[in-house]
């Protein structure tokens, strides 16, 4: 943020209703003085923290409660006081205060994690809580999985992940009276349906013919669809028993006279596998151990025993002996197995039926105690069905605690749709409701409120008449970062603690320093640029005249990529027509460096010689793949890189990188969308973005991967962008972004873009537009 921003706090309202500000002539003269907001707060914070407490008393106002933590002292991993306050802090919020709902806004790196188990320890053991469900990203639910059972002595932890999930459920379901146990769900389970078979029995039965009359007019026997239940015939809208070869399969009947589904679940997959096949693919998922080797363990100690032990006592397996009491695994394979089955559990169902279907409909209200929902910014969508799930296991909830590192991404509706699906009571209390079936009006009414939209005012002539010439007048509405200060004091403040690494203390973490290279094009990427853009924008131009909007986003993906992608030919076709708009050649062979890319090779030389390493960013990995050639530029210069694709599962790239270490790799280059939540890459002390995206959540996650509790080096965070390009201004909309992000953070913003960051205003010009002028 500028320092010398000139602040004007209103209630938020539409940027065309904002009046111009014109400071009086005579203010000179008054004595009157215009001070910027952070200075305005360092004369004044003092006064206004103590106007504020008077008038709007906290929940919490750092008076510990002893029970809870003698709790805390309890676990075998105890929170940091910083961590004890913001634990005590969301206690009182649930239970003292009774709210529906509590948000951690915690900095990337402060451990929410460990925080939410320690609270949920603290309801457990103090206030009676019994099932706690956790969602969780799919590659930290095993993580998840681990720091329960390591924070809390005693624990017991279920995974909802795996295909034998149904019967998990199914038991806890009969288990009768709550127990204290925790249940980890992946995020992607909650969207994945089931598979299902029509199921009947078929039966010959006599089906007679009635006239108008009321009369028999025939009669036979047939094969008809039946009730394997009651026997009862199925019948379809009209009444006229179903024939089985015509019995619907595309949606699920039940029985007209005793309600039976006529319909059964499925394995996806065909027919069963047997246990000694289940177990062997098990086996082939953990490293070092193939095919072969996975049928000699099992022919030479029998499914029960290694069934039970990976089930069970995975550490058992991993100090597996021989008749001879020889260890079977040696030591380094031993490791690798041991650090896979910290993030695996094995399950040997074969179902696949979703969870929170089955929590919906045969799961009480309240069924569980608490919900806490990891990453809670990922459900924001108004119509992800994640988000929608979430809602529902919501309701099956008495309380919420939700985590987040970003609780919004600079727009008013980022909020509207999180706050509707975990405290819908207050968001109804103030006027936000369904209307005629749709939640959209409620959240058009809510950006008007308490978030900008811009009314859009386009007047054009038309036809000339008699006495006068005809005009047309358009409105068109659209959203622009910023959130008001009602909005932050009725649905922030109330419900969120806040938490940043510098509260922790300055000897548990190591200083954390961003930097902006702005990279000069080559003369030949500069005039070929140059050509390009006037092309494009030309053809942008005439578009929008006519009225076709369909070149915007080609022309930003190609202006934006370009520079960094200049070694291979770019072609640019209408999206619609397909007719050639513009093309430019190659410029830099396979191993021949761009500046960007020498610049990304003198940081890492520089890191290598002060023996860190260093994690590339690339948001190009598809059609436009750089990942490939940064590996052949770094390792053409003796480098070490692995590059993380996409096809690393999930819940494997913790090992994976890991394993990456151990092999002394110099670089690790990857997609941030990747790595962007849970990871702990404190291997990785420097981080290069070569391209940032439009995502803030991605961005402020990527780039407090390495810098987090357990953290000893200095971090380095280098942000690369080409001068003169569309780039620049894809990092000055990013600053912009950051910094209303964050005003929902309890922080002033103070990163490394924002020496791009000049102005007082949220975004009001969008790229197209920068382009235009």
């Amino acid at each position: 943020m500028s320092e010398d921003l000139d602040v004007v706090v209103q209630d938020a309202m539409p940027v065309s209703a904002l009046p111009e500000f014109h400071p009086a002539p005579d203010m000179a003269q008054t004595g009157e003085r215009v001070i910027a907001l952070q200075q305005f707060v360092a004369e004044f914070g003092d006064g206004l923290l103590e106007a504020v407490s008077t008038q709007n008393p906290p929940i919490y106002d750092g008076t510990p409660d002893a029970a809870r933590d003698v709790v805390m002292d309890a676990l075998r991993r105890k929170p940091f006081a910083a961590q004890r306050a913001v634990v005590q802090a969301v206690c009182r919020l649930l239970v003292e205060a009774d709210q529906p709902a509590a948000v951690i806004n915690a900095e990337m790196g402060t451990g929410k994690t460990m925080m939410a188990i320690s609270a949920a320890a603290v309801l457990q053991q103090s206030e009676q809580y019994g099932r706690v469900l956790v969602i969780s990203p799919p590659h930290l639910v095993y993580k998840w999985r681990r720091e329960i059972l390591e924070t809390i002595p005693g624990a017991k932890v279920t995974v909802l992940n795996g295909p034998d999930t149904l019967r998990k459920l199914l038991k806890v379901r009969e288990g009768g009276a709550a127990a204290r146990e925790f249940f980890v769900l992946g995020r992607v389970r909650m969207r994945m349906g089931f598979h299902w078979r029509a199921a009947f029995n078929v039966r010959r039965l006599r089906i007679e013919t009635k006239g108008e009359d009321g009369a028999v007019v025939d009669s036979e026997l047939r094969e008809v669809a039946v009730c394997p239940c009651c026997g009862t015939p199925a019948r379809d809208s009209d009444g006229n028993p179903y024939q089985p070869s015509l019995f619907p399969l595309d949606k699920r009947v039940k029985c007209g006279e005793c309600s039976s589904p006529l319909w059964s679940l499925m394995r996806p997959t065909g027919q069963p596998k047997s246990r000694r096949e289940v177990l062997v693919d098990a086996l082939c998922g953990l490293p070092t151990i193939g095919k072969v080797t996975a049928g000699k363990l099992v022919g030479r100690f029998g499914e029960e025993l290694l069934s039970g032990m990976i089930e069970d006592n995975v550490y058992e397996f991993v100090n597996l002996m021989d008749e001879d009491g020889e260890l079977v695994f040696h030591d380094k394979q031993a490791r690798r197995i041991e650090r896979a089955l910290a993030t695996t559990e094995f399950g040997f169902g074969q179902g696949g039926y979703q969870p929170t279907e089955f929590i919906k409909r045969y799961l009480p209200d309240g069924f569980f105690d608490l919900l806490i929902v990891d990453e809670g910014h990922e459900f924001k969508n108004e119509g992800s069905a994640q988000g929608q799930a979430m809602g529902v296991l919501a309701a099956k909830s008495r309380k919420v605690l939700l985590l987040t590192g970003t609780l919004m991404g600079g727009y008013a509706d980022d909020l509207f749709h999180l706050l509707w699906r975990i405290m819908p009571e207050r968001m109804i209390e103030d006027g936000f409701r369904y209307t005629r079936g749709s939640i959209g009006a409620a959240a058009m009414g809510f950006m008007r409120k308490h978030g900008v939209l811009k009314d859009i005012y386009k007047q054009t002539e038309g036809k000339s008449h008699r006495t006068s010439r005809a005009k047309q007048m358009t409105v068109r509405t659209t959203k622009a970062p910023g959130f008001g200060p009602k909005g932050i004091a009725r649905y922030v403040l109330p419900f969120t603690a806040f938490l940043k690494l510098r509260d922790i203390g300055a000897d548990v973490l190591p200083p954390y320093r961003e930097h902006f290279t702005e990279v000069k094009l080559s003369e030949d990427q500069a005039f070929h640029y140059a050509r390009l853009r006037s092309s494009l924008v030309a053809e942008m131009r005439r578009a929008l005249v006519s009225g076709d909007q369909s070149l915007l986003g080609v022309v930003l993906n190609v202006l934006l990529a370009w520079p960094d992608c200049c070694f291979r030919e770019e072609v640019v076709r209408h999206p619609r027509s397909r007719s050639l708009l513009v093309e430019a050649p190659v410029l830099f062979g396979p191993l021949e460096p761009m500046p960007k890319e020498r610049e990304l090779l003198r940081i890492v030389k520089a890191e290598k010689a002060k023996h860190r390493k260093v994690l590339a960013y690339t948001t190009y990995t598809g059609t436009r793949d750089t990942t490939a050639r940064l590996k052949a530029i770094l390792e053409a210069e003796g480098l070490k890189v692995a590059v993380l694709k996409a096809s690393v599962d999930t819940s494997q790239r913790e090992a994976w990188i890991a394993d990456q270490v151990d092999r002394g790799v110099d670089v690790l280059v990857t997609n941030p969308e990747l790595v962007k939540t849970g990871l702990d890459l404190l291997d990785f002390p420097t981080i290069v973005f070569m391209q940032t995206g439009y995502n803030v959540y991605t961005l402020q996650q990527a780039a407090r991967r390495s810098w987090r509790i357990g953290q000893k080096l200095p971090v380095d965070v280098h942000f690369l962008g080409y001068g003169d390009t569309t780039q620049i201004g894809c990092l000055t909309l990013m600053a912009k972004k950051i910094a209303v992000s964050q005003s929902t953070s309890g922080d002033m913003p103070d990163t490394g873009l924002d020496v791009l960051n000049q102005d007082a205003d949220s975004i009001e010009v969008a790229l197209a537009k920068q382009l235009l002028a």
